[in-house]
């Protein structure tokens, strides 16, 4: 099929204000969402904090795709397939742990961290084989931006500096929260398997639409000021960095109560050891602008969402199947601060939280509502009319406002019409 039908194709099921139903439930266009987004642009893996030591590992994915991610013996990042060569079983199942060497459980084939194969079982059968050929796949690009590591299985295109654009200040804000300038992943994931697209879920991490009807229960029961970021006169700002990338900006709303970790719903008094940390690492003036902005909530196209105080990484299994792995994000040098933030994530995400519950009930009823025929277009134009630019050439409009959705459909356009 020729680039100009092809264009015609998304065309036809993404318009400016409104995108086809179909886009979410259609087996053969999720297929084509892994080759030209998921095979292609740069997605995030996994962090340098997950494997600490020469010869650690941990299980990952990009889309379906299982891979390794290892620090091989000289302390290098790596990222392996997890694909035996021989007939294709995984070599490793086991989701973390430390060791030199992976051994493929069907016939014994076993290759080193960096995936180099070492040998096999009987090998007087392979007299002819040329081990260089038959060591473990490799993902073709590894990057790194302030530990958070990413993968593209494109042999070259945009850098990773090129692909996250704006979004990189939210990484550096979330690293500047820390007393020691860097974030650990080391809580330990969830998963939550959905029946529901990836894209519901994308939309949904910075909609500012729903918060106060979807989530009012449990603001109510926490007695939680957070409704209010996203209520009619909130100044907080959506914004779309451009590539996908979304965030809902809170810091207006921060900045006008002027109270240090009120983001985080504490005070200074209750977290001293941090505080006085902070201190330490900024000019108190400084420290004090940083614990006022609090975290950002950013979703980096197309699987990373940065929650305020959790991660979550988005994996698609099929057109109506997604798993959200989540973590409670830890600030390297703040144990108080840490471990408010697992109670907090459990209490949100966790097996018996309110939070996902409430999200992923949404996603799904969205996509039963997908086998009703009409209408069959979704409605996408909430705040068109005040979209405007801010200081720095990014869309934003109001916390309420579907700048995000408009901005990740654009981006969606254009990477599915690429040859």
């Amino acid at each position: 099929m020729d680039a100009s039908v092809q264009s015609t194709k998304w065309e036809r099921l993404i318009e400016p204000g409104r995108v086809h139903g179909s886009l979410y439930a259609d087996s053969d266009i999720f297929q084509e969402e892994l080759e030209k987004i998921w095979y292609r642009t740069w997605v995030y893996v996994g962090h340098t904090s997950e494997i600490p030591n020469p010869k650690d590992y941990v299980t990952k994915s990009i889309g379906p795709m299982p891979i390794l991610m290892v620090r091989d013996r000289k302390g290098e990042v790596r990222l392996l397939m997890n694909r035996c060569p021989h007939r294709g079983n995984a070599v490793c199942v086991i989701e973390k742990g430390n060791r030199a060497t992976f051994t493929c459980p069907y016939h014994s084939w076993t290759f080193a961290n960096d995936g180099r194969l070492m040998g096999y079982a009987y090998p007087d059968g392979y007299e002819t084989a040329d081990k260089s050929k038959l060591g473990l796949g490799t993902v073709p690009r590894v990057s790194i931006y302030k530990g958070f590591v990413f993968a593209s299985m494109a042999e070259d295109g945009p850098t990773l500096e090129e692909h996250l654009g704006g979004a990189a200040r939210a990484i550096d804000q979330l690293c500047e929260n820390s007393p020691e300038g860097e974030v650990e992943i080391t809580a330990g994931f969830l998963h939550h398997r959905s029946q529901a697209n990836w894209k519901f879920i994308v939309e949904n991490e910075c909609d500012g639409y729903h918060p106060a009807f979807v989530h009012a229960s449990i603001f109510a029961v926490a007695d939680s000021g957070i409704g209010n970021l996203y209520g009619p006169d909130s100044t907080a700002v959506t914004r779309d960095f451009g590539n996908g990338h979304t965030e809902v900006d809170l810091r207006p709303e921060f900045r006008l109560r002027d109270e240090p970790l009120s983001w985080f719903g504490t005070t200074a008094e209750r977290l001293p050891d941090y505080v006085a940390k902070m201190n330490a690492a900024h000019r108190p003036d400084k420290a004090r602008t940083v614990m006022i902005d609090g975290t950002p909530h950013i979703m980096i196209f197309p699987n990373l969402f940065i929650a305020e105080i959790q991660l979550f990484v988005i994996q698609p299994i099929a057109a109506d199947e997604t798993i959200q792995h989540v973590t409670a994000l830890q600030f390297k040098g703040a144990p108080d601060f840490n471990r408010r933030m697992r109670q907090q994530t459990m209490g949100s995400v966790g097996p018996a939280g309110f939070l996902l519950a409430d999200d992923t009930e949404m996603y799904e009823r969205n996509q039963r509502g997908l086998a009703t025929r009409e209408p069959e277009w979704l409605y996408l134009e909430r705040g068109v009319h005040r979209e405007r630019r801010d200081e720095n050439g990014y869309l934003v409009g109001h916390s309420t406002d579907e700048v995000p959705s408009r901005g990740i459909w654009r981006h969606y356009k254009k990477m599915m019409e690429e040859e």
